[in-house]
């Protein structure tokens, strides 16, 4: 490790200093009252089995080739089939090999209740039921532990405490007669709706199972942070053990941080950071309860995050290549040319991360051919035709709107993808992107007022920023928002430099929802519903509104709306990028610029990890009212100040 070199503004005071990177001392996801799973696997840095990895392996016809994923060594015999099965003297200190098979990149954790919000009252109350509040071994217990009794049409709401993906598991105890119970089980990602009829969409959330006599009975896979148990046998009294959830995630390192003066906002950060941690499963999800899969729109907020959180993880290349690969061109990805207008940005910008030229190299084909088919729809007015045109939800039904920030969103993909052609060597398509840019500039984008769809235009200069903000953006600035493209409306304020707007309007948009009892941020969240509701992690009171279940609109009316959404988590990478100010100026970060924006805040102090170990900054505010930063930086990244 060495000095990092530095350009400092004389009227910002920088220190720099060597780092020692140890991820050591970085902060993994932590759970009250939570037990690792016995399956647990090793952590995703030491054991990636990526999708690319897996194909290589297959491909090889061997089992050998497996043994990344799932192995055992050692001499093996030759069976019919053409496998080889490993020799009983070989069998012992190696691990189990099984053809056509995968490790799963994550971890189970068990968790406790941490409160029961309802139950059964006076005869039909369960006993015991405080029981439950504690965290139990995953068998049943013969003696020695007091049983939860349970009758016919009792039931009971459980929180454990924060949204959580799995499912939970119930154990049996000695039932009358050694019978099995049925039980129903409803999981809600708010109380009302674990309480109510929750949507049974991607994944079952209402379901009747069998708990067994003196045995585990495991059900749900979906995002929840509340389970309803209630007992629709008939006949027998349900005896309950324990339960617990089983909370399904990859086990990464925070390798990002960030802490400032307002706690509003350092827990604004941690909510953003957990809501794409959980959409982090087999791929980089949309939600985990709705719509569990891989939208590549959503996939940029949640890159941003990524970046500013954990740095690298195959996960995310590994999700773009299979969508890629599901959708040979001319067709746009998830249905929805805008989605694949995104597909190019997010490759721009990983690229400017990580700097991963050979990643880079793999998509050139698909690039130069996607960008001619976006060409394609550009008419002889200079106007986009891109069907499946998408903003944000606000501004659906505003066909004009829509039109123009698409358009405005292609002059960006356009210029990303000269950028990138330019770096893969390919100057012709460079020039035919920009100049593909160029006749999208042409459309007149001063009639528009939509937020959503000015804050393109800003990022893609076409209109001021600073007037746009001052007639549009900041104008009632929590109205017309929405979870998604709010991150890019932010975007757009700080290049008008209302950076105090800007954390205005962080605090009292997100910063609702966390009031409202919300512990991952939601697929959209229009703030006048807050107007006399209920919080979600609390029965709905007479008077009061349910957040949950009476509003939404469009594909997330009433309980489909989804309240753990990866896209709505922009405040995390805006608060990174901007307040402690971290921006790649070179690839890979080789030139990191470290350019701070405080507004109201006194302080600020964080990590941003990079391809060459974790950045440190701590910035505060003199009595002057400059701005004094320290920076730690690791060897080979050349530190700009602005």
């Amino acid at each position: 490790m060495g000095l990092a070199s530095s350009t400092a503004a004389a009227a910002s005071p920088v220190r720099v200093v060597a780092q020692a990177v140890s991820h050591n001392a970085s902060d993994h996801l932590r759970y009250p009252d939570g037990g690792r799973g016995e399956n647990e696997l090793v952590k995703e840095r030491t054991n990636r089995f990526s999708r690319r990895a897996f194909a290589k392996a297959a491909g090889a016809g061997t089992l050998g080739a497996l043994s990344a994923a799932s192995s055992i060594g050692g001499a093996a015999e030759e069976t019919g089939a053409g496998t080889s099965v490993p020799t009983t003297a070989d069998r012992a200190g190696h691990r189990i090999r099984i053809p056509n098979s995968a490790a799963d990149p994550r971890v189970r954790r068990f968790v406790a209740p941490q409160r029961i919000l309802w139950q059964s009252e006076g005869d039909l109350a369960p006993k015991n039921s405080r029981e439950l509040l504690a965290l139990a071994a995953g068998e049943a217990a013969l003696t020695g532990k007091p049983e939860v009794t349970m009758k016919p049409g009792s039931g009971i709401l459980l929180d454990f405490g924060r949204e959580l993906h799995g499912g939970v598991q119930i154990c049996g105890g000695r039932t009358p007669g050694n019978k099995p119970v049925r039980v129903r089980v409803r999981f809600g990602e708010s109380a009302s709706e674990a309480m109510g009829r929750p949507n049974q969409d991607h994944a079952i959330h209402d379901s009747t199972v069998l708990v067994p006599f003196l045995g585990v009975t495991e059900v749900g896979n979906t995002g929840f942070r509340f389970v309803r148990i209630d007992v629709v046998d008939k006949e027998v009294t349900a005896i309950v053990q324990h339960v617990r959830a089983v909370f399904l995630y990859r086990d990464l390192e925070y390798r990002g941080s960030f802490e400032c003066s307002d706690a509003r906002l350092n827990e604004i950060w941690e909510t953003g950071a957990y809501t794409v941690h959980l959409n982090m499963q087999e791929q980089l999800w949309d939600g985990i309860k709705r719509d569990r899969i891989a939208w590549i729109g959503d996939m940029h907020p949640e890159m941003a995050v990524i970046n500013s959180v954990f740095g690298h993880v195959d996960l995310l290349p590994d999700t773009l290549d299979a969508v890629r690969d599901a959708t040979p061109l001319p067709a746009f990805m998830n249905d929805m040319g805008s989605w694949s207008l995104w597909w190019v940005m997010i490759q721009r910008d990983w690229y400017r991360c990580h700097g991963d030229i050979g990643y880079l190299r793999e998509q050139r084909d698909y690039l130069v051919e996607l960008l001619d088919v976006f060409a394609g729809h550009i008419d002889g007015q200079h106007r986009q035709r891109l069907p499946g045109g998408f903003v944000d939800w606000p501004t659906r039904s505003d066909e004009d709107a829509v039109e123009a920030g698409v358009q405005a969103h292609m002059i960006q993909v356009f210029e990303a993808g000269a950028e990138l052609c330019g770096i893969l060597g390919e100057p012709e398509e460079k020039e035919k992107s920009l100049r593909a840019a160029a006749r999208l500039r042409q459309y007149d984008f001063d009639r528009i007022s939509r937020k959503s769809s000015v804050a393109f235009m800003v990022l893609a200069g076409v209109r001021d920023a600073r007037e746009a903000n001052r007639d549009v953006l900041a104008v009632r600035p929590l109205h017309n928002v929405s979870t998604f493209n709010g991150y890019y409306v932010l975007e757009a304020r700080a290049k008008a430099a209302d950076y105090e707007g800007c954390l205005s309007l962080i605090r009292d948009y997100w910063g609702r929802m966390i009031d409202l009892g919300a512990t991952t941020f939601w697929e959209n969240f229009d703030i006048t519903w807050a107007e006399n509701a209920a919080r979600i992690d609390e029965l709905v009171p007479d008077g009061k509104s349910d957040i949950h279940a009476d509003y939404g609109d469009w594909c997330y009316v009433g309980l489909r709306h989804s309240l753990c959404h990866g896209w709505a988590a922009g405040p995390t990478a805006w608060l990174t990028r901007h307040v402690l100010g971290f921006r790649p100026l070179a690839p890979g970060c080789e030139r990191l610029l470290v350019d701070p924006h405080l507004g109201d805040l006194r302080k600020a102090a964080g990590r941003f990890p990079t391809p060459r170990g974790v950045v440190h900054v701590s910035h505060s505010r003199d009595a002057r009212g400059a701005i004094r930063t320290e920076i730690d930086a690791p060897q080979g990244i050349e530190v700009v100040r602005a």
